[in-house]
């Protein structure tokens, strides 16, 4: 499968079936527009200009998409209160963090896993433990601020490799920027059904036998017709297209899932256990319909026309592409469900530790496997698949059961994240411990540097994965206390004058997701750049990765040429040494950069893999930088 080909294709549907939607509000706006001048009689007369019947259509045409704006930012707002809110509306629970169900621990562990394989914070996490149908949702704006939700024949009937290819559909949902697309579209259709029940209220309280005394009860009532008729019929129509738009991003989410986990075995084998079982992927929830479009695999039996999910056999076959239906029968006759998908010991902790440590070789870029194609390309795909999830479970297993305990907890998990900023200098260290106590209290102080032994005896590749698990606990802390986090972790790395790489990758990454989980709606969409339109910002960045991995200029600058030759083939650009305070322009940089097409965005990545292979070595600055470069630019890292 060509996935960034699918990616392209998949989203070019999507941008056409919005433009779509787009098209039907101006219909809806004309149709009107041409009712209210009718009823209205307003006619040219002799001697009075054409132009006389404009001030009347300017009137309609904005009270008409003013009542559309306003009622469609109104159900905005409303379904703004991020993935956990959505969750508790099915009638979701949260999964404990501390939970000793091995069924919720081994759902807990994947979705870590998945989190730390891409680079991303741990979301929310919920079950819907009377659902026996096969499904799941990601709600939120970005995965900062999203929840992901399973039911309980998800944990009773998946192996965990097809429980890891559900999650990893659901992650690429929020990376991919499906929730964002999907509330806005619910937004606009609400907008559209309200003209059909202003048009009802326009009629009961505007036509009646008081306005036909005067001769307006007819007009008004002609006005009201209308509303109703194009209001239903708009949200007819908008509901096609918000099936059509849903049904592009699940085969998008799909090959998304494949790309994550590079293996199609996790998720094909889910979907034939759906097309399998007699309970399939069904939802029992009342309000199913509202989150029909988050699912994984459809909530009910829906006329075609308005199936929010492409076919199974379709899905089945784009990842399996010789796959026939009568395999299905096969499959039924000899799967034992029950015993196949029950919770088994987590195989986590067979992956070996060393697997996730710096210093180890590190596969080829990921396009080069999935573009290629044939046989060897496949096998070097799920290599490197499998490798990227050997290091997610070896990191995982590798963090001590104190600390995992410890991010876990809102205050405890503050202490922490503040621990990975004091430094191993005794001195230096005084007077940071000072600047925690004056920002949050002797007692605060204390559990830090109780921490810090445990902290300071990690490998430093643990170090993001863990603040990635801590920020679930920081999010649940009150807006003023995580500012104050922030804060006293930009004082604490900047109290002996300057600011190491791993110091800069601890907090902007911190910062990064705790802004964006308080403030969703403020995250980018998809880019529209291309890449030589930010020539200057793809230089500086594949400088800071070339300089980080080496130790002298003449290694950066061979790194940082692979880089550009991966970037711009046939360009002659010239090496510039990094200015001693890069923070700042590399910041900028990011922003930039994270208006990208995404197919300009992965060549970016590509090349930032080149200047990492070029000594054939991930130092922990690099694995750092490319961790929160990842997440800077919302895409996963590479495996």
């Amino acid at each position: 499968m060509d996935f960034f080909a699918q990616q392209a294709r998949v989203r070019g549907s999507s941008r056409r079936l919005v433009a779509l939607f787009v098209l039907a509000v101006v219909a809806i706006v004309t149709t009107i527009d041409f009712v209210v001048w009718v009823a209205m009689g307003h006619r040219p007369v002799a001697g009075e200009p054409a132009q006389s019947n404009l001030p009347l259509l300017l009137s309609s045409t904005f009270i008409v998409l003013a009542g559309i704006g306003l009622s469609s930012l109104f159900r905005i707002m409303s379904l703004s209160g991020g993935g956990k809110s959505v969750a508790e509306s099915v009638g979701a629970i949260p999964v404990p963090p501390d939970t000793r169900d091995p069924a919720l621990r081994r759902l807990r562990n994947v979705i870590e896993e998945v989190a730390i394989a891409a680079g991303v914070a741990v979301p929310d996490i919920y079950l819907m433990q009377s659902e026996p149908g096969i499904n799941a949702f990601a709600a939120g704006y970005t995965v900062s601020d999203a929840a992901v939700c399973v039911t309980q024949g998800c944990l009773d009937q998946l192996s965990r490799d097809e429980l890891q290819g559900v999650i990893a559909h659901e992650f690429s949902h929020v990376l991919n920027g499906d929730m964002r697309l999907n509330i806005r579209l619910m937004g606009l259709l609400f907008g559209i059904l309200v003209l059909a029940i202003v048009g009802r209220r326009v009629i009961w309280f505007g036509g009646g036998r008081g306005s036909r005394r005067d001769g307006g009860g007819g007009q008004v009532w002609m006005i009201g017709l209308a509303l109703i008729v194009v209001g239903y019929i708009g949200y007819f129509f908008g509901r096609l297209i918000q099936a059509a738009v849903a049904r592009s991003r699940e085969s998008l989410a799909d090959a998304s899932a494949v790309q994550f986990t590079r293996q199609t075995d996790g998720i094909a084998g889910a979907l034939k256990k759906i097309a399998i079982l007699s309970e399939g992927s069904q939802l029992q929830v009342a309000n199913k319909h509202e989150v029909a479009h988050m699912l994984f695999g459809e909530a009910g039996k829906f006329n075609a026309l308005f199936a929010t999910h492409p076919p199974l056999l379709d899905r089945i076959r784009a990842l399996e592409p010789g796959f026939r239906e009568d395999e299905l029968v096969r499959l039924a006759a000899s799967l034992q469900v029950a015993g196949d998908g029950a919770p088994a010991a987590d195989p986590a902790s067979a992956a070996p530790a060393s697997a996730a440590m710096p210093g180890m070789p590190i596969p080829s870029p990921p396009a080069a496997a999935g573009l290629a194609g044939g046989a060897p390309a496949a096998a070097a795909e799920s290599a490197a698949g499998a490798a990227r999830f050997q290091r997610a479970a070896a990191v995982h297993q590798a963090i001590p059961d104190s600390l995992m305990s410890a991010v876990r907890q809102p205050e405890s998990a503050l202490t922490v994240v503040l621990a990975l900023a004091l430094s191993a200098d005794p001195g230096l260290a005084l007077t940071q411990r000072r600047i925690v106590s004056d920002a949050l209290g002797d007692d605060v102080q204390h559990a830090v540097q109780a921490a810090v032994g445990e902290v300071t005896a990690l490998s430093p590749i643990l170090r993001l994965p863990l603040v990635a698990l801590a920020f679930p606990a920081l999010k649940q802390l009150p807006p003023g206390r995580q500012q104050t986090l922030l804060d006293t972790l930009d004082s604490l790395v900047r109290a002996d004058g300057r600011v190491d790489i791993n110091e800069y990758c601890l907090t902007r990454l911190t910062r990064l997701q705790l802004l964006e989980a308080r403030q969703p709606r403020s995250a980018p969409t998809d880019g529209v750049k291309k890449l030589p339109a930010c020539r200057d910002s793809v230089m500086l960045v594949c400088a800071v990765v070339a300089a980080a991995g080496c130790s002298d200029e003449a290694g950066a600058r061979r790194a940082w040429l692979l880089a550009m030759q991966v970037a711009f083939p046939g360009a002659t650009l010239a090496w510039r040494a990094l200015p001693a305070t890069w923070q700042a322009p590399f910041e900028r940089a990011l922003d930039d950069l994270d208006g990208l097409l995404p197919a300009a965005k992965d060549v970016l990545i590509q090349s930032l893999v080149s200047a990492i292979q070029a000594d054939g070595q991930v130092s922990v600055e690099e694995a750092e930088l490319l961790r929160v470069i990842c997440a800077s630019l919302h895409c996963p890292v590479p495996a």
